[in-house]
């Protein structure tokens, strides 16, 4: 199946050691969720930019979300169905919604409660000092998210040593059963 591999960083954005940003570096069927303001996420604005980009990408779609990129994501399938929308792999989702939440992710509570209208897949880590375990398992039952906990990965993101990500690639491709178009390579030669 060919897609689009739609990126959707979270809070600050995904610097350019992030594995989203390495995803969006070596293969051309990727795009990603611009933020008005990444240091502000919002509910409302933040899920509705994921909605205008997938309705501003031709053909059939797979979100890749992050932090809360994952959050707006999930937020935006709880009332959203869109057919061209195939799968949704949410890495590290953050508890918004837990009293030790940053103060700056608060205003995209509360995370929803309810089924996901498509096929999801939740990536954890089980140490991850924005998401508990026991969160992400709830999250994963309320969303009918298939779980994926990778030991000791902390947040999932570059400072936990989550740049280019080759086992996540494999992740989100065998899930999503799309795969990833590979940048072409130059043949000019140097000399």
């Amino acid at each position: 199946m060919n897609v689009t591999f739609i990126v959707v960083p979270g809070f600050t954005n995904s610097g350019p050691q992030h594995w989203q940003t390495c995803i969006e570096n070596k293969y051309v069927n990727t795009r990603r969720v611009q933020q008005d303001d990444w240091q502000k996420p919002d509910r409302e604005r933040w899920s509705r930019r994921v909605g205008e980009t997938v309705a501003a990408t031709p053909g059939d779609v797979v979100l890749v979300a992050h932090s809360c990129g994952a959050v707006a994501t999930a937020q935006w399938l709880a009332v959203n169905a869109h057919e061209r929308v195939k799968a949704a792999v949410l890495v590290a989702p953050a508890d918004v919604d837990a009293p030790c939440a940053l103060d700056a992710i608060q205003p995209q509570r509360p995370l929803p409660g309810t089924r996901l209208p498509l096929p999801t897949l939740l990536i954890c880590s089980d140490n991850d000092e924005h998401l508990t375990l026991p969160r992400a398992q709830q999250l994963a039952a309320w969303w009918g998210s298939e779980l994926k906990v990778i030991a000791g990965g902390g947040h999932l993101h570059s400072a936990a040593g989550f740049g280019d990500w080759p086992a996540g690639e494999q992740l989100i491709a065998a899930f999503s059963g799309a795969r990833f178009i590979p940048r072409a390579v130059s043949t000019t030669l140097y000399s």
